[in-house]
């Protein structure tokens, strides 16, 4: 599949050549310079299939923003460079139907640029809901939305907003007012907080009303973030992407606790959490399960003699097979080294033997390119046991001594404690 493009106009060559090995780099993109009015419209003239331009505000051949007018002609999202910024031009950019403004002042201004593209093209899976009774406020926040490159939904109150949200569960932020007939945005707020935590769904408050502590009141009863009426397009833009950054970082650390970072499974910390739910959900209904430890076979030797990064490698295939083969009804998880542990739920025990023998035969061996060698063909060991012990510890302590079997018996087998 063909990368995306970006287009940059851009007289400055030095600058030029920065922002696009930075782009093609840093955030995969290819780009498309041109140094003139002239260029640029060659350009756009031949292919005009951009998700965004960066377009330089005075060119030699184009001084008074002439190329933004021919870029947006061709319904490019565009970003305007300027050297210079005041007022005036400030406002005379505004008035153009472009995302955003960079002033080249120096080097952190123009990393902004790779931090707002990146910030686009994460935008385009984002669901966004506007709610307010003002419907030439949601007009005008929803087009500064779509210039964002949102999804955008609508609500003209509360109740409207709550209906939304049940059919569109996976909205990442909502921009409420404050007086709304109905449901206002105080209660809005309160309902949406009863199904998702701040660090799930990001409330920013709006309102025009001089009432004292609303701010105060809108904040403690769980809002992310709150701004005054009437406010600037930058101000707005800002603090929805500020509160995006921070719903992902948080899910980011959120992901890194639970997941092995090599393999992308679970990791043994949150493993042993779920597992222990699921084994007392278990007990009480009398349902039956497996536990399996899969092993590398000659794990040590492959490292030894080929080294990590191919060990590595063999954790990492290893991973995507297995997930390949088992379903959501399966716990899966990488407890350390080229240690696995799989539990399929609600599994009697000949289903479950079953299952781990297709499992070993499926996987087994494994195929893993590496320069080292021409084809590197790896095979696992894998020890069972079954859900009559009375902890998941003495569980995973029999399915290790099944697995210490299957090695000592050949490898390459599955063994059952």
């Amino acid at each position: 599949m063909a990368r995306e493009k970006i287009l940059i106009v851009e007289d400055n060559k030095a600058l030029s050549k920065l922002i696009i090995k930075k782009m093609e780099t840093s955030l995969d993109f290819d780009v498309d310079a041109a140094y003139t009015f002239e260029e640029a419209k060659s350009l756009v003239e031949k292919n005009s299939d951009y998700f965004v331009a960066l377009l330089d505000l005075n060119l030699p051949d184009a001084p008074d923003g002439e190329v933004v007018d021919l870029i947006l002609s061709y319904k490019i999202p565009s970003i305007i460079l300027t050297g210079t910024m005041d007022q005036e031009i400030r406002e005379k950019i505004l008035k153009k139907d472009v995302i955003d403004y960079v002033y080249k002042g120096n080097i952190d201004d123009v990393n902004y640029i790779f931090t707002l593209i990146e910030r686009l093209h994460k935008n385009r899976d984002i669901k966004v809901m506007i709610v307010d009774d003002s419907m030439a406020t949601r007009s005008q926040v929803k087009s500064l939305l779509q210039h964002q490159m949102f999804k955008v939904l609508v609500a003209a109150h509360g109740e409207e907003a709550l209906a939304f949200l049940r059919d569109n569960p996976d909205i990442k932020l909502i921009l409420t007012d404050y007086l709304m007939p109905v449901i206002d945005g105080v209660e809005l707020t309160k309902e949406v907080r009863k199904l998702y935590s701040k660090n799930e769904l990001s409330i920013i408050a709006m309102t025009a009303s001089n009432q004292e502590l609303i701010s105060a009141k809108f904040l403690k009863i769980g809002v992310n973030d709150f701004i005054n009426k009437p406010f600037t397009r930058e101000e707005i833009a800002c603090r929805i992407n500020n509160s995006l950054d921070s719903l992902e970082y948080i899910a980011k650390i959120e992901d890194m606790a639970q997941n092995d970072f090599l393999s992308g499974l679970a990791n043994r910390r949150y493993f042993f959490d779920a597992m222990q739910t699921y084994y007392k959900e278990a007990k009480k209904k009398n349902e039956s399960f497996a536990l399996a430890l899969i092993d590398v076979d000659s794990f040590k030797q492959i490292n030894d003699t080929l080294g990590h990064n191919v060990g590595d490698a063999v954790i990492v295939e290893l991973a995507r097979a297995l997930e390949k083969q088992l379903t959501h009804e399966h716990l899966i998880a990488r407890l350390g080294g080229d240690e696995f542990c799989v539990v399929p739920k609600n599994s009697d025990q000949k289903k479950a033997l079953e299952f781990f023998l297709k499992l070993k035969n499926a996987i087994s061996p494994l195929h893993i390119k590496v320069k080292e060698a021409k084809n590197l063909n790896v095979t696992v060991s894998i020890g069972v046991t079954f859900n009559d012990l009375e902890s998941v510890e003495e569980m995973i302590n029999q399915a290790d001594k099944a697995l210490y079997t299957a090695k000592k018996n050949g490898k390459n087998r599955v063994e059952v404690a």
